[in-house]
This record gives structure tokens, C-alpha cells and sequence, in this order.
């Protein structure tokens, strides 16, 4: 073992010698590190805050945008539609899975469950619990978010809800059926 130990820390050595890795950050890496932190902790907040507690006091930017498929949104579209899910879903909790942060974009996985209990955004109470996952990109400028491009599972989620027609029964090939064979 100690010569294994000897034999990292050589390796190690020489690899920071020769600049294959930085030996040392500099003061724009420790700034940027922060930056990135403060606007993944900013990106949390809108699951953590918003979604799941129904205290939408997240910073946007004036001039936000969103997009969710083809259609944009506004930050008050956006603030409407994050209602309507806690009007139809009381208890949910939308747990952050992962975040990558990289300039001004901070990528969430996210995680949502909840039970079905009330009505909102045109569904109505099933009673039903759920859980579905997606992944939203956000775009920080200045502190505030900007921009938002999502991506849910939302026929997952109607299916949970039972909220899709049944599927009809296919013919086998051949157009007979065990049932129909004599």
C-alpha cells in the first residue's frame, strides 16, 4: 500500500508539472464558481419555494420568456400555470434529482408527486397520486431568471390520471380470433 501511495503522489506530481492539470484555481475560476452556484441555488428555489410550498418569489428577469413545446410564455402565464398545479395537486412536492450549471444556464432534473385532491389547469380531481419527472434549462442574467425551456412527461402523467382513452382490443393477424376459431 505505501508503495502505491508513493507511486499516486509521483504520478500526481508529474502530471501537475508538466500542466495536464491546473495545480492551482485562479480568482476568476472562484468568482465564476460562485456565480454558478448562486444561479443553480436561484433555479432550486423556483421547485423548492414555488412549486412545492406556493411562495412564488423567485427573481425574474421583466423581459422573461418561456418555452414549453412550440408555445412561449410570459412570467405571468408561467406564475398561472404553477398555480394551477398546486390548486390541483395541494400536497406537491417537486424534489430537484440533479442540476449542471454552465455560463448563464443552469440544467434541472426534477422529480414532482402529489395526489390529485383539487382542479387545475383543466384537470379535474381524480384523486389520484402521482409522480412524474422533467427537465427544465434555465438562462440567469443578472440574478434574476430569464429565460426557461421545459420538458415533462405529460402523457405519463395523464395516464397516471387515467385521464386517456382505454386502448381497444387489435384482431390477430389473419382476421380470426381464438375466440372466433371453431
Amino acid at each position: 500500500m505505501k508503495t502505491f501511495n508513493i507511486l499516486l503522489s509521483a504520478v500526481a506530481t508529474t502530471v501537475i508539472l508538466t500542466g495536464a492539470i491546473p495545480s492551482a484555481a485562479n480568482a476568476s475560476d472562484s468568482v465564476h464558481a460562485g456565480s454558478l452556484e448562486l444561479n443553480k441555488s436561484i433555479t432550486r428555489r423556483v421547485y423548492e419555494e414555488g412549486l412545492s410550498q406556493g411562495r412564488f418569489e423567485v427573481p425574474y428577469s421583466a423581459d422573461f420568456v418561456g418555452h414549453g413545446g412550440r408555445n412561449t410564455f410570459t412570467h405571468a402565464d408561467g406564475m398561472a400555470e404553477a398555480s394551477g398545479w398546486r390548486d390541483a395537486f395541494p400536497d406537491l412536492k417537486i424534489t430537484v434529482d440533479k442540476q449542471v450549471a454552465e455560463g448563464d444556464l443552469v440544467a434541472v432534473r426534477w422529480t414532482a408527486r402529489g395526489t390529485n385532491t383539487g382542479a387545475g389547469n383543466g384537470i379535474p380531481a381524480t384523486g389520484r397520486a402521482v409522480q412524474t419527472m422533467g427537465t427544465t434549462l434555465f438562462r440567469v442574467a443578472d440574478g434574476r431568471i430569464a429565460e426557461e425551456w421545459t420538458c415533462a412527461d405529460s402523457l405519463g402523467l395523464m395516464k397516471q390520471l387515467g385521464m386517456l382513452p382505454q386502448a381497444t382490443a387489435v384482431p390477430a393477424a389473419g382476421g380470426s380470433s381464438a375466440a372466433g376459431a371453431r
